[in-house]
């Protein structure tokens, strides 16, 4: 599908949709949170809510994005002030894409959730934590301004810093202690970054500082602090996505929330980082007239470009490669499955960065559009196996009482339907055909076959070796050989077991029927490059009405 720039839409049907998942979430908060005396019906409204908003978001997906005569991207002005004056929601083909994922993995996970509440069900306040969670996410998606995005990343950081320290115990605490130290820094880098670029151009509206930083001259301004700014932006993404150097919080905050939250911060909250980074570099700063010249003595290389889009590749090259090694080895030496899969998130965040990284890098628009669908082909299928993997720890530990690679063991003589589901995730993760992960790491070595980068090759081949080494370790020593007494004894919840098998089935069906999930992805690398129909469709007052008298006053 081809995307059109479009003018400002009307408050429509097209419109309204933008809105709609952010109204049945904060909905569902507020309304499970005054059924805190009824478990029963708080847990039924919940699982409504979630199959509205996953009805909301197919709604997006087809009216605004993949129809034959869908507009290709839709804003809500909320309370009809316009931009960049008012708070714009846009819906366009990567947000849409983004909010698929986190529809399918939400459902999922409120049916877990339903079966095992932890805590039991004395803990009224989980599913309104869990749909605020939801509701954060999902703005950060939809906002179509900076200041906003910092908002709705702090709510969806409140939500999870409860989470984390869920349980109570000793290591939870210490756990939700480093977590909000370090993202509590992380916020205020974020509020700095925001006022500079506000200090520096004016405006906060993503599409209004698109509109400037192309022509920097019609607005006085001077574009050439960006990069920094950027810089600090970029930081902050980086910790939300879990990028080394950044990624020190994962395992002990991974291992502190319960198992089904820990699937939506995997599969759902960390791909919040990479889409700010794909959305703010590509959509937003891309056309920024900046002369970039950093030279690297220490390693003998120099950053250069006309945009500052080669210092970002840059970083995160070196960031994803980092953490490919680090999450990979890390994951190859853990005692515990949850251990495993939360060292194997670094590692696999590390494949989805390198090819944004490419993107960022070449000049080549058709090899930056083909990189940035690779990236997104690859973070779907994170989603969809990290979120079953680590649902997969919830139930076995709810069933054994234990998830140490010590204790257990025969788990695929015990719940074969079990055993399979955690099967295909991990083949997933090593990319075997025909599941989703082929396609994602196929397309990950493609683009750097095609920008001619043997040393990125050599580090995802490495990368590889890691996957299939821990998946291995992980698969012999739980669910082969003979059954401990802790399987002996086990009950598995067979509801659990059919949400696992159904992501299974999810797995298996994207890759088997790979090509429209491909022609959604390339609808929203479209999306991301298209600047000027993003521009067009928010549609932010005429430069003549905004431009400030001198400099960056406004």
């Amino acid at each position: 599908m081809t995307m059109t720039t479009t003018t400002a839409m009307p408050v429509g049907t097209e419109s309204q949709l933008v809105i709609a998942p952010m109204l049945i979430v904060l909905a569902a908060a507020v309304g499970s949170l005054l059924l805190g005396r009824h478990p029963r019906t708080r847990a039924a409204v919940s699982l409504a809510a979630g199959a509205a908003y996953a009805v909301a978001v197919a709604a997006i997906d087809w009216y605004i994005v993949l129809a034959p005569d869908a507009p290709g991207i839709a804003t809500y002005q909320v309370g009809d002030w316009p931009a960049p004056f008012g708070i714009t929601l846009v819906a366009d083909g990567l947000s849409a894409f983004m909010l698929t994922m986190v529809a399918v993995l939400g459902v999922a996970s409120l049916v877990f959730s339903t079966r095992h509440l932890p805590g039991g069900e004395g803990r009224s306040y989980y599913f309104p934590l869990f749909h605020f969670l939801a509701l954060g996410v999902t703005g950060a998606f939809l906002t179509g301004d900076l200041f906003n995005l910092f908002v709705w990343f702090e709510v969806m950081l409140m939500a999870s810093y409860v989470f984390v320290a869920y349980s109570g115990g000793p290591q939870h605490t210490r756990a939700a202690f480093w977590y909000v130290t370090l993202n509590l820094l992380a916020s205020a880098v974020f509020l700095l970054g925001v006022g500079g670029i506000y200090a520096t151009t004016g405006t906060l509206n993503m599409a209004d500082l698109a509109q400037r930083l192309a022509d920097p001259a019609a607005y006085g301004l001077e574009p050439v602090p960006v990069v920094g700014l950027l810089g600090l932006l970029l930081s902050v993404f980086a910790i939300k996505a879990g990028l080394v150097p950044f990624q020190f919080w994962i395992p002990t905050a991974y291992r502190a929330a319960p198992p089904q939250i820990t699937a939506l911060l995997a599969g759902a909250t960390k791909k919040v980082g990479i889409y700010a980074i794909i959305r703010l570099s590509f959509t937003v700063f891309a056309g920024a007239e900046v002369a970039v010249d950093l030279q690297l003595p220490v390693l003998d290389a120099a950053i250069a470009g006309e945009s500052p889009l080669p210092f970002v590749g840059t970083a995160l090259f070196l960031m994803a490669a980092a953490s490919i090694l680090v999450g990979g080895i890390g994951a190859v030496g853990r005692d515990s499955m949850e251990g495993v899969f939360a060292y194997s998130s670094i590692g696999q965040v590390g494949f989805i960065a390198i090819p944004v990284a490419i993107a960022a890098t070449t000049i080549d628009p058709t090899l930056r559009q083909f990189a940035i669908v690779a990236a997104l082909v690859y973070a779907l299928n994170h989603t969809l196996a990290k979120g079953l993997l680590f649902l997969a720890v919830g139930t076995v530990r709810a069933a054994t009482g234990t998830s140490r690679f010590a204790d257990l063991g025969g788990m695929a003589k015990r719940s074969p339907p079990l055993a399979i589901a955690v099967f295909v995730g991990s083949l997933a993760l090593v990319g075997i055909p025909p599941l989703s992960g082929f396609f994602g790491k196929f397309l990950v070595f493609d683009a750097a076959a095609r920008a001619r980068a043997g040393p990125v090759i050599v580090l995802l081949l490495v990368g590889s070796l890691l996957t299939i080494a821990y998946a291995t370790r992980l698969w012999n020593q739980s669910f082969w050989g003979a059954e401990t007494d802790a399987v002996e004894t086990a009950t598995v919840d067979s509801v659990q077991v059919i949400v696992l098998v159904v992501l299974a089935a999810a797995i298996v069906t994207v890759g088997v029927g790979f090509d429209p999930v491909y022609e959604f992805a390339e609808t929203a690398a479209e999306a991301a490059l298209d600047t000027e129909g993003y521009v067009d469709a928010v549609d932010p007052t005429e430069p003549s009405e905004l431009a400030p008298s001198s400099g960056g006053d406004h």
